[in-house]
C-alpha cells in the first residue's frame, strides 16, 4: 500500500526572497498606519482582532511565497483568502461588506479550484508534491497535457489577480475593506498571483507555445484598458484606485507575457529584459498603490466618505496627506522621476525592442501592444487629474469636507513614508534592474552572466556598459528644485499676491455647485467609450406648477457590461438548476428508500454485464 508523504519544504530563492520584500516594503507601513486608522471606530478587542487577522494575512502571504511544495503552497494559498475574507467583512454590520465578501469568497474558490486540479494532473505524473519533482516531470509531460495545466494555472490565478473577465470581485472588495487592509491587498495580495504564474508557469511547466505568451498579453490589454477606463468613470475614490489595480495587472503582465513569447522565440536577452520591466511595474505598483490606497483612507477617516462629488478643498486642511497623495498620483502617471515612470519606460522598451527583433504578424502585435499601453497611460493620467483634482482643490462641496483635519502621526508618518519610497525607487532603478536581472534569470532558468540592462536599451548592451547614474539623477532633481523654490521666493519671480473675485460666465457669486464635478470631468470619456460603457441617465423633476421647476436631478450610469452579459447569465442559469434539482428532494423518506433501490438496481445491472 502506498502512501500520500507531503513534506514541509520552504524555498528561498531570488524570486521568492523579492516578493518577500515586497510584502514587507508595504505591509509594514500598513500596519503603523493601522493604529491611527482603527482609533475611536472600534473597541479594544475588535482593534486586537483586526491586527491579529492582518499579522496572520501577511505571513499566510510570506508563506505562499516561500513554499517549496505545492501541497504547502495549496494551505497557505486558501489561509491567504480566508484571511482576506474576514478582513473584507470586517464591517459586517454593513450589507455592502456582506456582499463584497460573499463575491470575493466565491471567485476566489473558483480560482483555487484551477490551480488545485492543475496541481493534481502534475502529481498524477510525479508522484511527489515538490516543485522539483514538478519540474523534472513537465519536461517530459505531452504538450496537449501542458496546454490544459496552463489554461487551468492562468484561469486560476488570473482570478485572484484580477484580470479581466476574471475581475468582478476586485472592484467590490477593496472599497469595503479597511484602508489598510485595501493598501494590502492591493498592493501585495494580487501580485502573489503574479508569483504563481511566474513560478508555476515559466519556472516549472515552462514555456510550452507561443501562443501562451500571447493569450497573456491579449489579456493584459484588455485589462490595462478596461481598467482604466472604468476608473475614469468612477466616482467612489476606493473603488477608483480598485479598477486601477486591474489596469496596474495588465501592466505587469505585458511584461510577464512578453517574457514568455521572447522564451519561446529563443530570445532570452528579450525574455529577460521583459520579465525585469514586468518585475519593476510590480515593485513600482506595490508602494504607490498602497500609498494611494493609505491616501484614501485618511480621506475618509476625516470626512466620512469616499464619493468625489461630496469632497474638494482637503489640501488646505489636510496639507500632508494632498500632498502624499499627489506623490502617488505622480508615480501612478508615470511622471518622472518617480518609480511608474521608469517601470513603464522599461514595459515600452521591451515591446519596441521586440518589434524591432521580430518579423511578421508579431511585428505588428508587438507594437500594437507598445500603442495599447501608450493609450493607458495617457488615461490613467486623466484619471488621476480627477481624483487629485476633485478631491483635494477648489471648495468644499460639504460640511463634512469643510470640517476636515489632518489625521493621526501614525497615519501621516506611513504616507510620507511610502511616498519617499516611491521617489526613492525611481531614483535608483538602475540598481534594483540589476537586481531584477538575477531574479529575471532565475525564475526563466536563463544564465544572465554578461546582461546588463540600464534605463535606455533601444540597443541591448553587453556588461560594462553605461548605465545612467542614479545619484546624478538625484542630485539633477534636487539642483532644479532648489533653484525653481529659490528664483519663486527670492527672485524676480516672486509677485505680491493679489486676491481678486473669480469670474465664471459672468457670475461672480460662485460656490461649490458651480465647480467641475467627477462626473462632468469623465463624461468626454464617457462619450469616446459609450460603445463599451452603454452610458444612460435617469431624470427626476419637481415642479411648483407647469412653469415652475423645483428641483431637478440628473444621474449617470455605465452599463456593467461584465456583471450583465457574464456573470448574471450564468448565476441565472445556476439557479435556475438548483430550482429544477430541488424538486427531486421532496423530503419525503420514501422517495429517498425509491431512490437507493433504484440505484442498487442499477448497479447489479451493470456489473452483471461486466
Amino acid at each position: 500500500m502506498e502512501y500520500l508523504s507531503i513534506g514541509f519544504s520552504l524555498l528561498f530563492d531570488p524570486l521568492s526572497l523579492f516578493f518577500l520584500a515586497v510584502i514587507a516594503l508595504v505591509s509594514v507601513p500598513s500596519a503603523v498606519y493601522s493604529v491611527g486608522y482603527l482609533r475611536g471606530d472600534c473597541s479594544r478587542k475588535k482593534k486586537i482582532i483586526a491586527w491579529a487577522l492582518m499579522a496572520v494575512f501577511v505571513l499566510s502571504m510570506a508563506l505562499v511565497v516561500t513554499a517549496g511544495n505545492a501541497f504547502l503552497f495549496l494551505v497557505a494559498w486558501e489561509l491567504m483568502s480566508l484571511l482576506s475574507y474576514f478582513l473584507v467583512v470586517f464591517d459586517y454590520k454593513h450589507e455592502r461588506s456582506v456582499t463584497a465578501g460573499t463575491i470575493y469568497i466565491v471567485m476566489t474558490h473558483i480560482g483555487t479550484a484551477f490551480i488545485t486540479a492543475a496541481f493534481l494532473i502534475i502529481y498524477k505524473y510525479t508522484g511527489s508534491f515538490e516543485f522539483a519533482a514538478f519540474k523534472q516531470a513537465c519536461l517530459v509531460m505531452p504538450s496537449n497535457i501542458k496546454n490544459i495545466i496552463f489554461l487551468f494555472l492562468l484561469a486560476g490565478f488570473g482570478t485572484k489577480a484580477g484580470i479581466v473577465p476574471l475581475h468582478i470581485w476586485l472592484p467590490y472588495a477593496h472599497p469595503q475593506a479597511p484602508s489598510h487592509i485595501s493598501s494590502i491587498m492591493s498592493g501585495v495580495m494580487i501580485k502573489t498571483a503574479v508569483y504563481g504564474l511566474i513560478r508555476f508557469v515559466i519556472s516549472i511547466l515552462g514555456v510550452n507555445a507561443v501562443w501562451w505568451g500571447s493569450l497573456v498579453l491579449v489579456l493584459a490589454v484588455v485589462s490595462c484598458l478596461v481598467g482604466v477606463i472604468y476608473a475614469v468613470m468612477a466616482s467612489d475614490l476606493k473603488k477608483l484606485l480598485a479598477y486601477s489595480s486591474v489596469e496596474n495587472i495588465g501592466i505587469i503582465l505585458l511584461g510577464v507575457g512578453a517574457s514568455m513569447v521572447f522564451t519561446r522565440m529563443g530570445k532570452p536577452e528579450l525574455a529577460v529584459f521583459s520579465l525585469c520591466a514586468g518585475l519593476f511595474h510590480l515593485l513600482s505598483h506595490a508602494v504607490f498603490k498602497g500609498l494611494l490606497f493609505l491616501g484614501a483612507g485618511a480621506v475618509y477617516k476625516a470626512t466620512g466618505t469616499r464619493n468625489m462629488e461630496h469632497l474638494g478643498g482637503l489640501i488646505k486642511t489636510m496639507p500632508w496627506t494632498a500632498a502624499t497623495f499627489l506623490v502617488g498620483a505622480m508615480a501612478i502617471s508615470a511622471l518622472p522621476p518617480l518609480s511608474g515612470f521608469v517601470s513603464e519606460w522599461l514595459t515600452l522598451q521591451a515591446f519596441f525592442l521586440g518589434a524591432l527583433n521580430t518579423a511578421g504578424s508579431y511585428k505588428i502585435f508587438l507594437s500594437i501592444c507598445a500603442a495599447m499601453l501608450a493609450l493607458t497611460g495617457g488615461l490613467a493620467a486623466s484619471c488621476f487629474v480627477k481624483a487629485f483634482g476633485i478631491t483635494f482643490l477648489a471648495a468644499p462641496r460639504s460640511a463634512r469636507a469643510a470640517a476636515a483635519k489632518e489625521v493621526s502621526l501614525s497615519m501621516k508618518s506611513a504616507l510620507v513614508f511610502m511616498s519617499l519610497l516611491t521617489a526613492a525607487i525611481g531614483l535608483s532603478a538602475s540598481y534594483i534592474l540589476k537586481i531584477l536581472v538575477t531574479v529575471s534569470g532565475c525564475a526563466s532558468s536563463i544564465d544572465t552572466a554578461g546582461m546588463d540592462f540600464s534605463l535606455n536599451n533601444f540597443t541591448l548592451a553587453p556588461a560594462g556598459s553605461a548605465a545612467v547614474s542614479a545619484p546624478l539623477i538625484a542630485l539633477a532633481v534636487v539642483f532644479v528644485a532648489g533653484t525653481a523654490a529659490a528664483l519663486a521666493y527670492f527672485g524676480p519671480l516672486k509677485k505680491r499676491a493679489s486676491e481678486g473675485s473669480t469670474w465664471g460666465c459672468g457670475y461672480y457669486d460662485l460656490d461649490a455647485r458651480t465647480e467641475y464635478t467627477a462626473t462632468a470631468f469623465s463624461k468626454p470619456f464617457r462619450i469616446a467609450f459609450s460603445f463599451f460603457l452603454l452610458p444612460y441617465s435617469k431624470t427626476e423633476k419637481i415642479r411648483e406648477s407647469f412653469y415652475h421647476v423645483k428641483s431637478f436631478k440628473y444621474e449617470v450610469f455605465t452599463t456593467p457590461v461584465f456583471r450583465r452579459y457574464i456573470y448574471d447569465p450564468v448565476l441565472k442559469l445556476i439557479i435556475g438548476t438548483a430550482r429544477t434539482v430541488r424538486k427531486i428532494q421532496p423530503g419525503s423518506i420514501h422517495v429517498y428508500i425509491a431512490y437507493i433501490f433504484i440505484t442498487i438496481l442499477a448497479l447489479i445491472i451493470f456489473v452483471g454485464r461486466l
